[in-house]
């Protein structure tokens, strides 16, 4: 028996109606690009590279339970293209510009390939970099504990027959009433 990929598990979810989807980000038009080989691993991928143009859709950054991905969504039909499973190591940033971004996307099965998303203006790339950001710190922030408040350690109120007395003082020139109550 084989285990269902992250990318299986996905979309299985999405069959599910009462499973709360959150979308974090949709960004309307993204450029796919099939990747070039990497000259050095240490560099990094070079976004001026891409030349292979392959689609070009919708970009979501979705959650569906305690998973994250991003889609990659035909605007006219509205079908899914590709699923990245959202996971350590499995979306990069380019070298050489901000618009520019790797993913690791995959099937059903669990075969998996690098694709290049490119944006067209950087305000795009940075709500889609901030949109998988804020799910990971809320992620983080989840698998730790917060303590109960416990309350006051000191007791302030006031006790039964105390009084408090306020001076206020009076403004020169006031009212004229000259009461001293």
């Amino acid at each position: 028996m084989s285990k269902d990929s992250d990318t299986a598990l996905f979309l299985k979810s999405m069959e599910d109606h009462d499973l709360i989807e959150r979308v974090r980000v949709t960004i309307q038009n993204a450029h796919v690009f099939k990747l070039p080989p990497r000259q050095t691993v240490s560099v990094g991928w070079r976004g001026a590279d891409w030349k292979d143009k392959v689609w070009q859709g919708t970009v979501k950054v979705v959650e569906r339970g305690d998973m994250t991905a991003v889609l990659l969504v035909d605007r006219t039909k509205g079908s899914i293209f590709a699923v990245c499973p959202v996971r350590e190591g499995s979306i990069d940033r380019c070298v050489d510009s901000s618009r520019y971004f790797v993913l690791r996307i995959e099937n059903a099965t669990g075969r998996h390939m690098f694709i290049g998303v490119a944006f067209n203006e950087r305000n795009d790339a940075f709500d889609f970099n901030t949109a998988l950001e804020d799910s990971r710190r809320e992620k983080e922030a989840e698998l730790m504990p917060v303590k109960p408040f416990s309350g006051p350690t000191k007791d302030y109120s006031i006790k039964e027959g105390e009084k408090i007395r306020v001076n206020i003082p009076k403004l020169a020139g006031g009212s004229g009433n000259d009461d001293d109550s």
